[in-house]
């Protein structure tokens, strides 16, 4: 989902309120985008592209079958379209070529403080939420931010009358 923010303020409502409660360390099934978009693992990199664009989206969960088998994101696509990566031809790439296995994922009650301290040690941009060894949801660096704006919203409050410079 992308939130056109007008101004560094405009990150309000954006429907964390209720789901993140900041008196204590949340779990991340609290604060994951739910049932994700996926894609096959034997899918055309166009079609996970063409995901990508129309849901305005940066990563998605890689299944063969029912199974979690890895993420696919944008970065991914762009190295495998590089000439120099030796792959097949632009329309006859697939997933399976560009994919990472083994992804950073996590049980739904995870603490989100693990997750976020694994993805900045580990410069990981999504973690993949699972419940019952099933794909629950995702979990990204923008969802971080997004929830961090929204935390800093409750501790600094806009004042009447104060505005950004």
């Amino acid at each position: 989902m992308r939130l056109p923010f007008a101004n560094w303020r405009d990150c309000d409502g954006i429907g964390l309120e209720s789901a993140v409660s900041m008196d204590h360390i949340p779990a991340v099934a609290s604060v994951m985008t739910p049932f994700p978009y996926s894609i096959d693992v034997a899918d055309s990199l166009r079609r996970a592209r063409g995901l990508m664009i129309e849901h305005e989206i940066r990563h998605l969960p890689v299944l063969h079958g029912q199974t979690l088998v890895g993420v696919l994101s944008d970065r991914d696509i762009k190295r495998a379209l590089d000439p120099e990566m030796g792959l097949p031809p632009r329309d006859e790439l697939l997933v399976r070529d560009a994919y990472v296995s083994e992804p950073y994922a996590v049980d739904a009650s995870t603490a989100l403080d693990v997750v976020l301290e694994y993805m900045a040690a580990h410069q990981v941009g999504s973690a993949i939420v699972t419940k019952h060894g099933r794909l629950a949801g995702i979990f990204t660096a923008t969802d971080a931010c997004r929830i961090y704006c929204e935390h800093l919203r409750r501790l600094f409050p806009l004042r009447s009358g104060e505005e950004v410079a």
